[in-house]
């Protein structure tokens, strides 16, 4: 793999992607239908996922695509190949709140090793460099990639006083039962794949998730954080998370600075 290739053509399709997101975001209405799970879609959803899919055929005709409004990507057995989430987070989109985002990644023999998490409506940009390093670029964003910080985790995390970052739209009692065997110093919400790069950028340092995601909803975070010194582990065994399984489904997970000593499940 050209990794050089893989992050410039990542960032600029994410780019891309993330102002056609904007501008359907910023009319006065948009449609939005139910999918087969029920789960909500719209015209960025889709736009965003023809722009990238594009993009990335043309760019890696030899490397398997995966992606969420593409049924019939859903279907092969791979191991190393590209997933895309176009919007993650579109409840977020439809209530207008900001925290959603364009997530690309690229997995290798199960391992999400880069990836882009871009947060249009937020201004954020994460990224994995060419050698692996995760780093957020500052905005305003153009064909060149800008001023660029390295990010990561907290590296001394005090287990008596842990930042914990939990979803917005999925918090149940499960999930508060898991986090009340911590220490928590404080919580805070996020939407979609952010709440991976806050724990990458060391703003929080647990992040467990008890409910139903897919590959596509966590490889481009997960990258990140991985690429931050971070680790993503499944919530029964404690092992590293896995990519490129049966029907992409993700069991319940936690990623977490390695500094944070983890409850049992």
């Amino acid at each position: 793999m050209q990794f050089d290739r893989l992050t410039t053509e990542m960032r600029r399709l994410a780019l891309q992607a993330g102002a056609r997101i904007m501008e359907i975001y910023e009319a006065e209405d948009f449609e939005v239908r139910a999918k087969s799970d029920d789960s909500p879609v719209t015209e960025a959803d889709e736009a965003a996922d023809a722009l990238i899919a594009a993009g990335l055929r043309e760019a890696f005709p030899d490397l398997p695509l995966v992606t969420e409004e593409q049924a019939a990507t859903h279907g092969q057995a791979v191991s190393t190949f590209l997933i895309v989430d176009p919007l993650d987070g579109t409840k977020e989109f439809v209530q207008r709140r900001g925290d959603f985002t364009v997530n690309i990644a690229y997995v290798e023999n199960g391992v999400p090793i880069r990836g882009v998490v871009y947060a249009p409506a937020k201004g954020r940009l994460f990224y994995t460099t060419a050698d692996g390093r995760s780093v957020e670029e500052r905005g305003p964003f153009g064909e060149q990639p800008g001023e660029t910080q390295s990010v990561g985790v907290n590296p001394m995390p005090d287990n008596r006083g842990l930042m914990v970052v939990a979803s917005k739209s999925h918090r149940d009692e499960a999930t508060d039962t898991y986090i009340a065997q911590y220490g928590v110093r404080d919580m805070t919400s996020a939407g979609s794949s952010l709440k991976f790069c806050l724990v990458a950028t060391g703003e929080a340092d647990l992040y467990p998730r008890l409910g139903r995601t897919m590959e596509w909803d966590t490889a481009a975070g997960d990258a990140v954080l991985r690429g931050a010194g971070g680790e993503v582990v499944r919530f029964d065994d404690h092992t590293p998370l896995a990519y490129g399984k049966p029907g992409f489904e993700n069991p319940f997970f936690i990623a977490y600075a390695p500094g944070v000593l983890l409850a049992k499940a």
